[in-house]
């Protein structure tokens, strides 16, 4: 019994290992929604639904599985950000920079990119429905 215990508990913690974590930084989100700026920040798998980011510089920040849905990047800067499998639903990207920017398998609905710089973007495996 003892034994079937053990072997359980070694199952589970090594699932929860395995398990990966969303680790936006919290400093780097207080920052970017106090000032806009948040060059390289680490905002991986943050909530910024319904964010008012207008002109944001988020140039090469980390937004990996970030939740951008309603948000506001007008005129934005992502240049060389990290936007795989984020969920942006509604999103509003027009006229922002995203040169150079990594949307791999991100999941766009309703995205307006009206006169955005999409150079060098990499668009594998986006998800558009």
């Amino acid at each position: 019994m003892k034994l079937k215990i053990l072997a359980i508990a070694a199952l589970v913690s090594t699932i929860c290992y395995a398990i990966p974590t969303k680790a936006a930084n919290p400093v780097h989100v207080r920052q970017l929604l106090k000032t806009g700026k948040c060059q390289g920040c680490d905002l991986a798998g943050a909530n910024l639904r319904s964010a008012h980011l207008v002109g944001a510089d988020l140039r090469n920040a980390n937004l990996k599985g970030a939740n951008l849905e309603d948000a506001e990047l007008i005129s934005a800067n992502l240049t060389g950000a990290n936007l795989s499998q984020v969920f942006a639903s509604n999103i509003d990207l027009s006229a922002t920079n995203l040169t150079n920017a990594n949307l791999t398998n991100a999941k766009l609905d309703n995205a307006n990119l009206e006169g955005a710089v999409l150079t060098g973007v990499n668009l594998q495996e986006v998800i558009v429905y």
